[in-house]
């Protein structure tokens, strides 16, 4: 498991580092592409549910119904999945939706005039307490790089896939995250660090699941993380990408870009 670490480590990273790409957008683009944002999540939501219906699970059962028996593979397979499911729930449960970095705001928000922007610094007191704020979007984040890190270890090229999608989810991340932090501190570059360090709780999730799980992994324990990822990967892209994408632009958009993005992945699983 080991052989590839590094390549797929440095997926993650490329991942997590997306939401810098988002801070970069809010401070420099005076209005959001929403249509563009629209189209690139429900294209993100795609990739990573055919990717967790279509290879991870079934994947997953195949391996654990070779050591356990197609029944009771099969079980361990789906109960593992709705398993991820529930882990990314309660994970996005502990976040508050106050501090919650997937809340929907545009960069005009960050060209309001000086007094309105100060108006609402004192008003919503988004720093009153930074370790919070970053114990938060590490919980949020950390599910992803797990995704993203155990993925790409069990095949490299979905490894790729699911780390490109990943990305696309973050840029709108990294301006949720700037443009309230631009407000509570009227400091670019304190928004722009903390967008980065919401990044870098994803390789730190996946370094997290490496340690825990390395000493134990064989094929069953494979099996499981793969099915338990698909579940985790499934819960995003219903409760963070599709919602975000409607709220980004238009409902027939957003449904076009999950269409492409399942049609891309399935081409691509075909020929690469």
């Amino acid at each position: 498991m080991h052989e590839n670490f590094l390549f797929v480590l440095g997926l993650t990273c490329f991942a997590g580092a997306a939401t810098t790409v988002g801070s970069f957008i809010a401070f420099f683009a005076k209005r959001t592409n929403t249509r563009f944002l629209c189209a690139a999540l429900g294209f993100s939501a795609g990739v990573m549910i055919y990717v967790s219906f279509v290879e991870l699970l079934n994947d997953a059962k195949e391996m654990l119904g070779a050591i356990h028996g197609p029944r009771a593979g099969g079980l361990v397979a789906v109960s593992s999945f709705f398993a991820g499911i529930l882990l990314a729930a309660v994970i996005d449960r502990l976040v508050p939706s106050y501090e919650n970095p997937h809340e929907i705001r545009n960069v005009e928000e960050m060209h309001k005039p000086v007094s309105a922007v100060a108006a609402e610094a004192r008003d919503a007191r988004l720093m009153r307490a930074g370790v919070v704020f970053a114990l938060a979007i590490a919980l949020h984040n950390f599910p992803e790089g797990l995704a993203t890190f155990m993925t790409g270890m069990a095949d490299i090229k979905l490894g790729i896939t699911v780390a490109v999608a990943i990305a696309i989810h973050n840029i709108p991340e990294g301006i949720a995250i700037s443009v309230p932090v631009y407000y509570a501190t009227g400091s670019r570059r304190k928004a722009f660090v903390w967008s980065a360090l919401s990044g870098a709780a994803e390789p730190l999730g996946a370094l997290a699941g490496y340690a825990l799980l390395y000493p134990f992994m064989n094929d069953s324990v494979l099996g499981v993380m793969m099915a338990l990822v698909a579940g985790i990967m499934v819960f995003i892209s219903f409760d963070e990408l599709l919602p975000m994408a409607e709220e980004y632009g238009e409902h027939h958009i957003c449904l076009y870009g999950l269409i492409a993005g399942m049609a891309v992945m399935a081409v691509s699983l075909i020929l690469v």
